[in-house]
């Protein structure tokens, strides 16, 4: 039995070191608990996807139909549908009132750093695909690879270079503001007879149109909203009123958005068990592409856990991985969805909260980020154009690696922040260099590996760039404010401002602070006499 003095007598415990004991144990369990409760999402998020890849690997086993595989991936579905259902709400709503309660000036400036932060990691990015692809050179030896050994669908790719940007210009304006909402503006072909030649042979040809394809024209939604949200600040006191509206319908969405984050641990637990029930033959892909996953996954962790922290510390002098640290939510959600738009909502609402960026700053930077910066997408794109120029033996020369890089820059602003979005820009860089599109399938093939990755890196430099942009806007505030002191104080100084009159009466008795009123010539009566002492005295 524990011993000790009181008094100079032995008892059996001491009861200051019990209630210090009883104090510490309640202590570590009252931090434990407040721990628990602060990352409770976040570790329900990572265990559904552990939970997720488990149930996966058993079901696998059960040989289920397609109807049931349906059945089983029906919660992760509803995850992704109210995902997307609050994407447009939010991307319109948080961009109308983050470019409206930014004065014109300082939206100018933060523009133009976020412009300037996403061309150059997103140049950055395509740089690191292309370097890899030479170094590990997935696609050499792998000639007799072709895409009837695997059984994969083909890729239909009938679109010209040209057409993909004018198309890219076109959704920037979309023509029905509220078909944008739905359908997207995309170029097909038709063949049209021109003539007939001597022998009676019918010439066509090709000619292109203009169709609606299915898919949120989310481009053009964000140009209107920020173009809309400027205007409404010019407008001034009369576009107060619907400033506020899309506050409140910014403020109640994010409330949505709260309540959607806890069914996500579900939802992507289904997720994951699904994609890895689908696949017919998991290890063959991965041996047979293996190169090529390995050569995408390490310029994804190269770029994610180096690049994109090397540039926030180097433009915040802060510790980017503590940042980093409280966006684990939006990061496994990524994973899980693939989708840079879906995970709009919960990185919006973990970057604000966890990370204290500004309200107006994330709202403004983030649906732009979630749709024109593609840091992952652009690694992947140019890893697999290299892929197959080497699965086809073909040498790339100078020109046509410049090519690959402005093409994948240019390209991944239009790619769409769905899964498998990045697929289609692959056509658009092949055929820039020349090289067949037939070979897309097996990229198709492996997608579902490589987007996971990609994903967490395009939303991981949208959230770095919120991070800078909230930086340089304390830094000009602070500016800001120290100018204001700085005029504030002189003008101070001019307002005190004493006039001295010589003090005629009084020569030696005159001093700076005293201020004599001459008494008029023809004015002697004993008032005004007293008026005048009066003031001396009250001086």
């Amino acid at each position: 039995m524990e011993k000790c003095e009181v008094n100079g007598h032995a008892v059996s415990k001491c009861p200051e070191s019990s209630a210090s004991v009883k104090s510490e144990n309640r202590g570590c369990k009252n931090r434990f608990m407040g721990f628990l409760k602060r990352n409770l999402l976040v570790i329900l998020t990572v265990s559904g996807v552990l939970v997720g890849v488990g149930l996966g690997m058993i079901i696998r086993n059960m040989n289920l139909t397609r109807a049931q595989m349906t059945y089983f991936a029906f919660p992760g579905e509803m995850l992704l549908r109210m995902l997307k259902m609050i994407i447009l709400p939010l991307v319109v709503c948080s961009l109308i009132s983050g470019a409206a309660s930014l004065d014109t000036r300082s939206l100018g400036k933060l523009g133009g750093i976020a412009v300037s932060y996403f061309l150059v990691t997103t140049l950055i990015a395509s740089s690191i695909g292309v370097a890899l692809a030479f170094i590990i050179q997935p696609g050499v030896g792998a000639g007799a690879l072709n895409t009837n050994n695997l059984f994969l669908e083909t890729v239909s790719t009938n679109k010209e270079t040209a057409d993909s940007f004018l198309d890219l210009a076109r959704n920037l304006f979309p023509s029905n503001l509220v078909a944008a909402a739905f359908r997207s503006y995309v170029t097909d072909y038709k063949n049209i007879p021109v003539g007939n030649i001597s022998n009676g042979t019918i010439i066509y040809q090709k000619v292109p149109y203009g169709t609606e394809t299915d898919g949120m024209n989310i481009l053009g939604l964000v140009l209107f909203a920020l173009v809309f949200g400027v205007a409404l600040r010019k407008l001034g006191a009369e576009g107060e009123e619907l400033i506020r509206f899309f506050n409140a319908f910014n403020e109640a969405t994010m409330v949505l958005v709260s309540w959607i984050m806890w069914y996500v641990p579900l939802g992507i637990m289904f997720l994951v068990g699904s994609k890895i029930v689908e696949m017919d033959d998991v290890v063959l892909l991965v041996t047979s592409l293996g190169k090529y996953i390995f050569a995408s996954i390490l310029g994804h962790v190269i770029h994610g856990c180096l690049i994109l922290p090397l540039i926030y510390f180097g433009l915040t002098r802060r510790n980017p991985y503590t940042f980093l640290a409280g966006l684990i939510t939006p990061f496994t959600t990524a994973f899980a969805t693939c989708s840079s738009s879906a995970t709009l909502p919960s990185m919006m609402k973990c970057v604000e909260e966890n990370n204290g960026v500004d309200k107006r700053i994330s709202r403004f930077i983030l649906p732009i980020g979630a749709t024109v910066n593609m840091d992952g997408a652009a690694i992947f794109q140019c890893v697999a154009a290299v892929f197959i120029a080497q699965l086809n033996n073909h040498v790339l020369n100078a020109g046509q690696i410049f090519t690959i890089l402005v093409t994948a820059t240019a390209s991944s602003v239009g790619a769409a922040g769905i899964p498998a979005g990045g697929i289609i820009t692959i056509a658009i860089i092949l055929e820039a260099i020349g090289l067949p599109t037939n070979d897309l399938s097996l990229m198709l093939a492996v997608d579902w590996i490589v987007d996971r990755t990609t994903t967490v890196v395009n939303v991981e430099g949208d959230a770095l760039g919120a991070g800078i942009l909230h930086h340089f806007n304390e830094v000009e505030q602070s500016k800001r404010r120290l100018e204001q002191e700085e005029a504030r104080g002189e003008q101070e100084l001019a307002e005190v401002k004493v006039e001295a009159v010589a003090n005629v009466q009084a020569e030696e008795e005159t001093s700076p602070l005293v201020t004599h009123r001459p008494a008029l010539a023809a004015d002697t009566s004993c008032d005004n006499l007293l008026d005048t002492e009066g003031m001396e005295s009250v001086l």
